[in-house]
Order: structure tokens, then C-alpha cells, then sequence
């Protein structure tokens, strides 16, 4: 699972772009050799480095304290990058699978127990490659979901100097994550739990129609969340009442 999450959660930058990926570096540091541990790392980020079509180029391995660092580098056709700044009043706003899944899975190893399917959602994350590549032509911004999605969806406005009106009640919780914790504490975990690598994106009016078409051939759920608005700050609401949760969003250098 370490193996696939440190090359997963870089393949997911890419996917946030719209790029192809190509090739990975790997500096691996390690207090000491474990050739069973070695082996089943090697099988998780191997595993999906062929699905993704890239290949490790080199790297370091050296003795200290236990780490695995991965820099992947991808390609696109010049002009298509789909960066954080292109939002505009009036876009809707859109995000991919389950937010909120993978910090239950993290939660639940802890007690070794729960579900499955949410633990499979933390250890073996999905970068969403094909589906942002996709979306080059259609999204007008986007970004992947890693810090929780309340909070890089305000790294998202504010790289587009935006606001957002957006609907907790639209919030695609899973059966799995509603069933393991409750309504309530499923949508704090959407909004702030983190882990999800799941793309967070925006699209004007008149390419509605094209996303349409283009997600009803995906198995993958997409759903609309909200609205892009021109006055600055995010704000939620539930059934048209102001909504307020509890922000536990993990922030790199708080």
C-alpha cells in the first residue's frame, strides 16, 4: 500500500492537470534492508506504474530515517494545461467520486475493523489519469482533492479570484462512509477529511452539455456541487439554511 499511495498520490497532480504521465524518479531511505518489506513495496508502486503507463528512471537508496520520495514529470499538448486560476462567475463547480471515503478507511485501520471498501480508499487511492486528461477542453479549472475538499476547493477560488455558493446536501457520500459513521459526521469527513485524490473541477455553462456526454460513458460518479460566484469566500448551505461544520482540515504548516 506504500508503495502504490507514493506514487499515487504524484500520478494525481498530473491527472489534476490534464497531462499524460511519462516517467518517475524514487529516492527511497530506509534504516535498514528488509527484503520482504523491499518486495512488497516494489509490488504496490510497480503495480501501478504499469497501469499508468510510466516508468522509473532512477532515483537514490540510501540508510536514515524511513521515507520514499517520488517526482513524476508527464506531458500535453501545448495550451491545454487546465490550471487552478481559470474559474469565472457562474461556472459550476464539480468533483469526482466519494470525498470523504478515504479518511474513514484511515480511521478504521486504527480500530482494525470497518469497512473494506473505505480502508481500500485510503491505502490504494486512485489518480483519476484518464478522466483529467478528459476534461482538457471542458474544465475550466481544477485541482485534486488531498487537504479536504472545503479547504482546496478555497486554494481553488482564490487562485481564480472567485467565491463559491455551494450545497452540503449535494455532497456525494457513500453508502459505505454514510453507513460506517452517520449523515453528519460523513459530511464533515467530505469536507475536511483529505486523502481523497479525487479531481475537483469547474465548467461554464455552455460546455454543460459536453460534460454530460463525456462523464455518462464513465463508471466513475461526477457530481455538481456548486457555483462559482464573483464575490470572494466559500459558503455553504443545507436545505437553504446557512451550514456550519466542524473544520479539521489537516494544513502542512499550521
Amino acid at each position: 500500500a506504500i508503495g502504490h499511495r507514493c506514487l499515487a498520490v504524484n500520478l494525481s497532480d498530473l491527472a489534476a492537470m490534464g497531462a499524460t504521465p511519462l516517467w518517475a524518479s524514487l529516492a527511497l531511505s530506509l534504516p535498514r534492508a528488509r527484503g520482504a518489506w523491499l518486495r512488497e513495496f516494489a509490488a504496490g508502486f510497480f503495480a501501478l506504474a504499469r497501469a499508468a503507463g510510466i516508468v522509473l528512471i532512477g532515483g537514490d537508496t540510501v540508510r536514515g530515517p524511513a521515507g520514499a520520495t517520488v517526482t513524476v514529470q508527464g506531458r500535453l499538448r501545448r495550451g491545454t494545461a487546465i490550471t487552478r486560476s481559470g474559474a469565472r462567475p457562474g461556472d459550476g463547480i464539480w468533483v469526482t467520486g466519494h470525498p470523504g471515503d478515504a479518511v474513514a478507511g484511515r480511521l478504521l485501520l486504527a480500530r482494525r475493523g470497518g469497512s473494506r471498501v473505505l480502508r481500500q480508499r485510503f491505502l490504494y487511492p486512485v489518480p483519476r489519469l484518464r478522466e483529467g486528461a478528459a476534461l482538457a477542453g471542458i474544465a475550466s479549472a481544477m485541482m485534486d482533492v488531498s487537504d479536504g475538499l472545503h479547504d482546496d476547493l478555497g486554494k481553488l477560488m482564490r487562485a481564480s479570484a472567485c467565491g463559491a455558493d455551494l450545497d452540503a446536501g449535494r455532497l456525494p457520500l457513500s453508502r459505505p462512509l454514510r453507513a460506517a459513521v452517520g449523515i453528519e459526521a460523513a459530511r464533515e469527513m467530505a469536507l475536511s477529511g483529505g486523502d481523497d485524490y479525487e479531481l475537483l473541477f469547474t465548467v461554464p455553462a455552455a460546455r454543460e452539455a459536453q460534460l454530460a456526454r463525456l462523464t455518462g460513458r464513465w463508471a466513475l460518479p461526477v457530481t455538481r456541487i456548486g457555483t462559482v460566484r464573483r464575490r470572494a469566500g466559500l459558503r455553504w448551505t443545507l436545505d437553504g439554511e446557512a451550514f456550519r461544520f466542524r473544520d479539521r482540515t489537516f494544513r502542512h504548516f499550521a
